[in-house]
């Protein structure tokens, strides 16, 4: 095999470019298995400079089977990189791997891929070839037993691949047409009103808090009163709760109704909206 033949197999093996392949060849004296290694750790070096770099753009990706369904954010520095067919074969592929582990992250990075390497040295060797900072991000795994999951997919790149994803599991004792058509605009409705909980309770203590000193603050050089800034309050905090939790929210599809009503609507006395999940590159 002559030497422009080896560059040119060591950068179909590798993707490196044709200066890196060049010089490692040179420092293996033409192996080619030396040259990978040697590219595999200019890789590492190159990886680790980048990571302190941010990555705000990338993918949100759903993968299921009969089980269950998942969903991963899959990050990088720049929207060009994330419509890039090696990233996007790499998100792909990862996450069925995720939905297979779950979405344990841990175990994620140490599960091969089907060229035989394990999910972090592949993800080393992409931020090398692309000289993007990519990390795995959020993600969430929801059990098929019991419940059905529906999902919706906004500004979609490829297959289940998008910039915004959502996923909602709704308990029922049987589902139709009917479920299953409101199950598809509820994970819509979730896309656009991003809820913070199902039910103004359950909505995390903390950023109650938070929105009342921020709300306290706005008041507080107002001129009024410590009792009439007390009632200002405490009426914008049930305001937050009500725009925020998914049961009390205005139907998108018809504003002059609750989600609630929709599900009564529904008349299916068991129907339980179960849990939700949305992910959306740059939250």
């Amino acid at each position: 095999m002559s030497d422009i033949q080896k560059v040119k197999e060591l950068r179909r093996l590798t993707g490196a470019g044709f200066k890196d392949c060049n010089s490692a060849l040179k420092e293996s004296n033409g192996d080619l298995e030396k040259s990978i290694e040697i590219l595999r750790i200019k890789g590492i070096s190159k990886a680790s400079k980048k990571m302190s770099r941010d990555a705000n753009e990338g993918l949100v990706c759903i993968s299921e089977n009969a089980n269950q369904i998942s969903m991963l954010e899959i990050n990088c520095e720049t929207d060009f990189v994330a419509k890039n067919n090696d990233f996007l074969s790499f998100a792909e592929e990862l996450s069925k791997i995720n939905n297979n582990v779950n979405s344990d992250l841990s175990q994620l990075n140490n599960e091969k891929m089907n060229n035989g390497k394990k999910v972090s040295e592949n993800l080393v060797e992409l931020i090398s070839k692309i000289g993007e900072k990519i990390t795995i991000g959020r993600s969430k795994t929801f059990s098929n037993i019991n419940q059905k999951n529906y999902f919706y997919l906004h500004s979609i790149i490829k297959n289940n691949i998008a910039k915004l994803g959502v996923i909602v599991s709704i308990e029922n004792d049987n589902y139709d047409e009917k479920i299953d058509n409101f199950g598809k605009q509820l994970s819509m409705h979730i896309a656009a009103t991003s809820p913070l909980a199902i039910n103004e309770n359950d909505i995390d203590s903390e950023i109650i808090e938070k929105e009342k000193k921020l709300i306290d603050e706005e008041l507080k050089n107002s001129g009024k009163s410590i009792d009439i800034i007390e009632k200002i309050s405490l009426g914008k905090i049930k305001k937050y709760k009500q725009d925020n939790s998914l049961m009390s929210q205005l139907w998108v599809m018809d504003s002059k109704k609750k989600v609630s009503d929709i599900i009564k609507e529904l008349n299916f006395s068991a129907l339980k909206v179960k849990d939700f999940y949305r992910l959306k590159i740059g939250d």
